[in-house]
């Protein structure tokens, strides 16, 4: 009975990893086309000769430790990938992009394949990794003095301790003279790292991003799930497995679970307040439940309904409260006064036949082109800004459904006071007739509650949170676009003071070249009369 598994919420798990007693053995089998029916490319950062080393320092590490059960040689990830990528990238450049990439971020070396499974449903690559890297030089340690070992490899401090009763060295038992290398260390100690519990957490992330950028399909993006959010993962059921229904009852309540995070979420419920219940009645409720009945599944179920429940209490408080303000609102809502209204701007034609003036109006002109080539761009909106109003009319459409659930519950409930409320012969009569009808309310809500995750899937996002994390940036963004773009519009828009002088700018230009037309006529009529 423990929190955490795969998510339904966000893809399955892709990565998982296992530790290799043989790693000799198990490069061999995933590198032959002979052990793999549907083996697309291999791809090695070193030699075959390295991993053969590393075996072998591994084990006499592990001999000299004294530790118990089985010398772990290597590790290895096990990475699935989309099922669109066999048509879209080559086997070989893909397989060394995934490689090479994890060698540049820990520095060790790899040995990977490329496989899919016999029904070609499963397109995935196995990345075998060092824990130790290769030293620049070997460390060679020499005897000072003979040195004895026995038949374990443990160091003695007497010849006599390996010998035999006929003074004859014991088999297996050997000496290392003085000035002979009786240690070489090729690599470091093993990397810590790989044995802390978020390294896989960690590759998984540093996976996702990497698989996110090579996909075309937005749907094939892969989600890590956090398991320290507000929902709860659900299990992978596998073939043939044994507690199948078990699994199958512990994901149908760690989805009502889930559901309710996203109802409250669209409730407008603080998401300190759900991570609270979550924590109290889940987390901490398991915790104490090993500890006084050991891991028993069974009581799983109710810790999880009693958070749900709770949960459900906490959204019907908040809606309510939402519903008494919004009326309250609306009763006093006045209706705003209406703008200033802007002062009509006259402009007076100017007068001609005016050197004067002439020259007031060339001042005027070239001190207008030198303010207009003064004003800054106008504010560009962003992505996130620009993808507001598609957002908003998810977010209406979240509230409208949240809305018909409350409804829905409100009916519920008020045939449930019915129900108990009943006396006498109606209590035999009608309870059936209102537990039937409550029973179908019940299925009616639950549906409805589903919705609200398909409403944020169809547009792309994996759950509530996400849509609404996204929605916030966007808000945001769109808020502060529109604050600059009103600024600079004040400022530098068509309906202000820019407006005047280009108007102004291009009456002085229609205005000179009215004067030039008329004195260029006049002229002509003067040649005119000349001639004549």
């Amino acid at each position: 009975m423990q929190e955490g598994g795969q998510s339904t919420i966000q893809r399955h798990s892709f990565i998982r990893i296992s530790k290799l007693p043989d790693v000799r053995g198990r490069i061999t089998y995933i590198s032959s086309h002979v052990k793999q029916e549907n083996l697309y490319a291999v791809y090695e950062t070193t030699d075959r000769r390295y991993w053969t080393e590393l075996a072998k320092c591994n084990q006499q590490e592990f001999e000299k430790s004294g530790t118990a059960g089985k010398c772990i040689e290597a590790r290895e990830f096990i990475i699935a990938l989309p099922e669109s990528f066999p048509n879209l990238y080559e086997p070989d450049k893909l397989l060394q992009l995934f490689t090479d990439s994890f060698k540049e971020k820990y520095g060790v070396e790899c040995i990977s394949a490329l496989h899919h499974n016999k029904r070609k449903t499963n397109y995935h690559i196995h990345l075998i990794f060092s824990e130790r890297e290769l030293l620049p030089e070997p460390i060679e340690k020499t005897a000072t003095r003979n040195m004895f070992y026995d038949e374990q490899g443990k160091h003695v401090r007497t010849k006599k301790e390996i010998l035999d009763e006929n003074g004859n060295v014991r088999k297996d038992c050997k000496i290392v003279k003085k000035g002979e290398v009786y240690e070489r260390n090729l690599f470091t100690a093993k990397n810590k790292l790989f044995k802390q519990e978020d390294f896989v957490d960690e590759v998984k992330h540093f996976y996702t991003d990497l698989i996110n950028l090579l996909v075309k399909d937005d749907k094939e993006k892969l989600h890590v799930f956090d398991s320290s959010g507000l929902y709860l993962a659900t299990k992978k059921i596998g073939k043939n497995n044994p507690k199948a229904e078990q699994i199958q009852t512990d994901n149908e309540n760690r989805m009502r679970w889930n559901r309710e995070v996203d109802r409250a979420i669209v409730s407008g419920v603080p998401e300190t307040e759900i991570q609270q219940i979550k924590k109290e009645y889940i987390t901490d409720s398991i915790k104490e439940s090993i500890d006084i009945f050991g891991s028993e599944p069974e009581r799983y179920g109710n810790i999880i309904m009693a958070a749900v429940a709770a949960l459900a209490l906490l959204i019907s408080k908040v809606l309510q409260k939402a519903r008494e303000l919004s009326a309250k609102i609306f009763q006093t809502e006045l209706i705003p006064s209406p703008l200033p209204k802007q002062e009509k701007i006259i402009l007076k034609e100017p007068i001609a036949n005016s050197s004067k003036q002439k020259h007031e109006l060339q001042s005027k002109t070239q001190a207008t082109e030198q303010e207009i080539s003064n004003i800054p761009p106008k504010p560009v909106m962003s992505a996130e800004a620009a993808a507001y109003p598609k957002l908003l009319k998810v977010y209406k459409e979240l509230n409208r459904q949240n809305g018909i659930i409350f409804d829905a519950e409100r009916e519920r409930n008020s045939l449930e006071i019915e129900r108990d409320s009943l006396k006498g012969l109606a209590k035999l009569t009608k309870k059936g007739e209102l537990q039937s009808r409550i029973d179908c309310k019940n299925e009616e809500i639950d549906l409805l509650k589903v919705g609200l995750s398909g409403i944020v899937k169809r547009y792309g996002f994996q759950n509530v949170h996400d849509f609404y994390k996204t929605f916030a940036v966007s808000k945001t963004a769109n808020a502060e676009y529109r604050d600059k773009a009103e600024k600079w519009e004040e400022k530098y828009g068509e309906n202000t003071e820019r407006q005047e002088k280009e108007s102004v700018y291009k009456r002085l230009q229609n205005f000179q070249r009215g004067k030039t037309d008329r004195q260029t006529k006049q002229t002509s009529k003067s040649r005119d009369r000349g001639a004549r």
